[in-house]
């Protein structure tokens, strides 16, 4: 039996009542017509771990019944608030309520349902997470209220599968370890330099010849006789894969049962060549044939400024809208050298003639061109917060502020909506420490309590620029995450500071780091039971470390200082 008060994220509000319920073979499950995915999540999470049968009944309420339901309109609004931006929305609200003789999950619609059975599974013995029986101890659950609401509407985590691709089963299991974390979007990160992930059926040599490269960079860059970076080493293997537009409606189904939506990215202009390796005609030089990239960092290579390469990628986007139904289609835009626009003839008459001032401006007119096209879809674009620049960006396009929060408190202050994902607090990829055996250190220190002190929201902004600022996510780049076993320990116990951060933030009072990292020390056994290889506080084990592969640390103020230079262009 496992104390409320160990929940994560941290509740709103928690009332440990007398007694508990015990899960029986007499248990029933009754589950009203909106929340029957809720239902089935629940029967296979228990049947699994506790071997119970737990089936259907009508009866709801009733003895020795999980009642699944969601709230009428009268109910609603006794729900708590949901998320600081939008406090009239209870969609993901929930009031859990544990008596000796009944469970009852009332939520602000079936998401909220969702999450009030997390809060559920989370009050069980941490095995009921195994998929298969350990023993036969009893299952009990503490009487309790807990209500509860998100302080965000986006809750994320990117995934990177074009440095290291991670097949559509490694995928579905972070849908998983996401759900149980309350987190609610999988920004889909699709298309890049080292590989184009997604089946375009009208361009079928993007994962014909995109998707494989013939070999991979191992570690980072390092300074040769003469002090130029340069890639250590190389592995020599080929590395690749691709999502079939089934896996991907697979995929996205999954995630919509546990009310994850899946948010894809199609990188431009920039961070293509991938796509330049299969159709070279896209490019800025077609008579000089690229392959796919097998260094990590930002490639030269861009889209040209022609109208069949804005009508190819649109076409792209016609796909990729119809495979997943977000509301959000990222359309990339970061990193974007100039360097082939500043010397190339052709781009600078094309820049002439659309009556633009400079290579930055075109950049801005190829995200504008591929926006509306979204938005001609009902759908909205959204773009790393190099979107910002060169030149006025469709109100409806939502930026994702990265390097650091100048981009965020920009696109706020212009009245555009914002997703944070600062990397100095929330980049998973970042090192966990400063110890000599961190594997493959990359940039700053960035560990639990770093991501814990999350807040997606910058200073400085009136009421109404605040309401912009729509949630947060973390970033989990891969060029040296190439097992699903690095990927976790990446990803955890990192991503449950993140959930706290992104769910409870300050509506339950001001943060506690020793107070949470109390909570963690008890839900580290939920991920041993899940199979989640995390990372533990004392460091790496022997065989998650790397030594001999070099990796590319800073200091906060060395990275400090390279966020204010690349940002001066969208200061307010």
């Amino acid at each position: 039996m496992v104390d409320s008060d160990m929940l994560i994220p941290r509740p709103r509000r928690s009332e440990a009542g007398p007694g508990a319920f015990e899960f029986t073979p007499a248990t029933r499950i009754a589950a009203d017509a909106g929340t029957e995915s809720v239902r089935l999540y629940l029967q296979q999470t228990l049947r699994g771990s506790t071997g119970l049968p737990v089936r259907d009944t009508e009866r709801h309420p009733g003895p020795d019944v999980v009642s699944l339901r969601v709230a009428s309109p009268a109910e609603v609004a006794g729900l708590p608030t949901g998320p600081v931006t939008a406090p009239d929305d209870r969609s993901e609200a929930f009031r859990l309520t544990v008596t000796p003789d009944r469970v009852e999950v009332l939520g602000g619609s079936a998401a909220g349902v969702f999450y009030g059975v997390q809060a559920l599974l989370q009050s069980l013995p941490a095995d009921v997470y195994r998929r298969g029986r350990v023993g036969t101890a009893p299952w009990t659950v503490p009487a309790v209220v807990v209500e509860d609401a998100p302080a965000f509407a986006w809750r994320g985590v990117m995934l990177d599968v074009c440095r290291h691709f991670r097949t559509k089963h490694e995928v579905m299991r972070v849908v998983d370890q996401l759900a149980a974390h309350r987190i609610n979007r999988l920004h889909f990160h699709l298309t890049e330099d080292q590989g184009w992930r997604i089946e375009i059926l009208r361009y079928p040599r993007l994962t014909e010849v995109g998707s494989w490269r013939r070999e991979s960079q191992v570690g980072a860059h390092v300074p040769d006789a003469d002090g130029v970076l340069r890639p250590a080493e190389f592995d020599g293997r080929p590395h690749g894969g691709y999502y079939t537009q089934d896996d991907i409606r697979e995929i996205v189904a999954y995630a919509a049962d546990r009310f994850v939506t899946v948010v894809p990215e199609i990188e431009t202009p920039g961070h293509v060549r991938a796509a330049l390796a299969a159709y070279p005609e896209l490019g800025v030089h077609p008579d000089r044939p690229v392959e796919v990239w097998t260094e990590w960092g930002i490639a030269d290579d861009v889209l040209n400024a022609e109208e069949s390469t804005i009508a190819f990628f649109q076409d792209v986007l016609d796909e990729v809208v119809a495979l997943f139904p977000s509301p959000y289609i990222g359309i990339g835009g970061d990193e974007c050298p100039k360097v082939q626009w500043e010397q190339d003839p052709r781009t600078q008459e094309r820049i002439r003639e659309l009556g633009l001032a400079d290579e930055e401006q075109l950049q801005a007119w190829i995200i504008g061109r591929l926006a509306a096209h979204v938005e001609s879809h009902g759908r909205r674009a959204f773009g790393w917060d190099e979107i910002l620049e060169g030149g006025t960006l469709s109100q409806s396009a939502t930026v994702l502020s990265w390097r650091g929060l100048t981009g965020a408190r920009t696109a706020a202050k212009r009245g555009h909506d914002v997703i944070s994902s600062p990397d100095d607090q929330a980049y998973l990829d970042y090192r966990q420490s400063d110890l000599p055996t961190e594997p493959i250190p990359v940039s700053i220190v960035l560990g639990v309590d770093d991501v814990f002190a999350f807040d997606p929201v910058p200073s400085g902004l009136t009421d109404a620029e605040r309401a912009h600022v729509i949630g947060g996510q973390g970033n989990m780049w891969t060029e040296h995450v190439d097992t699903a076993r690095k990927l976790d320990y990446q990803l955890f116990p990192r991503v449950a500071a993140l959930a706290e951060a992104l769910w409870s933030a300050d509506t339950t009072g001001p943060r506690d780091v020793a107070e949470f990292r109390g909570r963690l020390a008890e839900h580290t056994a939920r991920l041993e039971a899940m199979g989640i290889e995390y990372r533990h506080e004392a460091g790496p084990f022997p065989w998650e470390q790397r030594p001999g592969v070099p990796g590319r640390p800073h200091s906060r103020e060395e990275r400090a200082a390279y966020i204010d230079a690349v940002t001066s262009n969208i200061v307010e």
